[in-house]
């Protein structure tokens, strides 16, 4: 076994095609759209990239790809956390203990070589494509989140790994007998009257300017979270543009105050995944025509992010935008899945519960000096 740098097109191609191989009879995975997954790595398609240093790494015995993984450090995030940590991803390694160490020794050596002084991961270039799966392993995963085997997690604790943060994901199911708790009613009716919150679909004719109010709060809300860093103007131009395939525009939320100003905002997207099993990754002749014609006919959806500026947290906006979504949305066969939240988000993680969300799956990041 020999690693081999990503220098080429043959061997991104490589890099590119192991999933496709390594899952092909894994009845869980959903094979993503290859275009997307060779988006990723395109600084035109992926602007992350632009303030990233980064190399890509196959892992081989003779012709054949036994795993491969990106070994990156990204300028912001270093600058917003303060520390030297590199990252680790696009992790995928065949069952065998001196494969996997061969592979996370060329991660931590590029990086350590680079001045830095902790490795974390597995750490994706998409947004908020963070940690493996640890617990929840079915059913599939939804849009834009990640899946592994559970010998991942062996592989990455027997190479000396340790837990650094763990991602919890809860759902809601019409068909198991959900109903929005009758008591938020009334907590949201006065939230509304006590601080003059009102709650609004995104303005599809404002696009570009809705989009970026939406940043303007993700930046203020999020940015003392663990793990994230301020999204670029760049970056919000590239997720206006990938969300305005995706969203329905009845049910991205903004939350405004009295004044019009954006205070809040919820983004679910419908789980496309549901219409790419079997596909292979492939576009045509069947992903496209699925996705023009079926999407609007999902009833499962992946709450993808959810903000609220820090003078109106705890104060149940979060909750008013939930009520509306569930009054948006209701129908036989709807499911949402919350996916993710901190582990220590305790704000969040009660008001779920008190929601009456269940417990679904949890993904674990991973981190060790270098």
């Amino acid at each position: 076994m020999q690693i081999q740098k990503v220098e080429t097109k043959a061997d991104l191609r490589r890099f590119l095609n192991f999933p496709y191989r390594h899952y092909r009879d894994d009845p869980v995975w959903v094979p993503p759209l290859r275009a997307e997954q060779r988006g990723l790595y395109k600084p035109r398609s992926n602007p992350m990239l632009n303030h990233c240093e980064y190399d890509l790494f196959l892992l081989m015995d003779g012709r054949e790809v036994l795993g491969r993984v990106t070994a990156f450090f990204d300028h912001l995030a270093i600058k917003n956390w303060g520390a030297p940590i590199g990252l680790f991803g696009a992790y995928e390694c065949i069952d065998d203990p001196a494969a996997s160490r061969l592979l996370l020794d060329t991660a931590a050596d590029w990086l350590k070589s680079r001045g830095m002084a902790a490795m974390r991961g597995p750490w994706s270039f998409a947004s908020q494509e963070w940690g493996a799966v640890l617990e929840g392993f079915e059913p599939p995963p939804v849009i834009l989140a990640p899946y592994n085997p559970p010998y991942y997690n062996d592989q990455f604790v027997a190479y000396g790994l340790e837990k650094v943060k763990d991602l919890l994901v809860y759902y809601i199911d019409i068909d198991e007998g959900y109903e929005f708790p009758e008591r938020f009613l009334t907590i949201t009716d006065a939230v509304q009257e006590r601080y003059g919150v009102t709650i609004r679909a995104i303005d599809m004719g404002d696009f570009e300017v809705e989009v970026q109010r939406i940043i303007d709060v993700i930046n203020s809300s999020l940015i003392h979270n663990w793990g994230y860093y301020e999204v670029t103007e760049a970056e919000a131009d590239q997720v206006a543009a990938d969300l305005k395939m995706l969203v329905r525009p009845d049910i991205v939320l903004i939350a405004d105050d009295p004044d019009g100003n954006p205070i809040g905002f919820i983004i679910p997207l419908p789980d496309i995944n549901l219409l790419l099993r079997g596909l292979n990754g492939r576009l045509l002749p069947f992903a496209l025509p699925r996705l023009l014609f079926g999407v609007s006919k999902l009833r499962q959806y992946r709450l993808w992010a959810l903000g609220v500026v820090p003078e109106y947290q705890g104060k149940a906006v979060d909750a008013l935008m939930y009520r509306r979504l569930y009054e948006v949305l209701y129908d036989k066969g709807l499911r949402i899945e919350i996916n993710y939240v901190l582990e220590d988000n305790y704000n969040m993680i009660n008001a779920l519960k008190r929601l009456g969300v269940k417990p679904l799956r949890r993904y674990r990041v991973y981190e060790m000096p270098i």
